[in-house]
């Protein structure tokens, strides 16, 4: 399902990441991909709530959270530069979508990064 979201559709996600050759671009295009896919689910399933909203959040978070070993295998970590770009990337998606007031810590509350 393509984004419709014209915010979402211009979104240059994770860029802090690329610009940084820390972080392996192959590495961070998985984390681009979850990002995708986490719009692309919030367009299809129109979440209400906020609860509703970190149903899909979290899912997302968990599947980030499963990328920690693969940056360790190739000389990288999901580090403090790396949490504060993509905290920022999913705090832009959630207010994209409606949801102005949700806390970040409750978007991301599984995170392990």
């Amino acid at each position: 399902m393509p984004i419709t979201n014209s915010k979402i559709k211009s979104y240059d996600f994770l860029s802090g990441m690329y610009r940084d050759s820390y972080f392996p671009d192959f590495l961070v295009d998985k984390i681009r991909g979850v990002l995708i896919d986490l719009c692309e689910k919030i367009e299809a399933q129109l979440p209400e709530t906020p609860e509703a909203l970190f149903l899909l959040t979290h899912s997302a978070t968990e599947s980030i959270n499963d990328l920690g070993e693969e940056f360790e295998e190739n000389g990288s970590e999901l580090e403090t530069e790396a949490r504060e770009v993509m905290a920022e990337n999913f705090d832009f998606i959630v207010k994209a979508y409606g949801f102005p007031d949700v806390d970040i810590e409750d978007v991301i509350a599984p995170r392990e990064w």
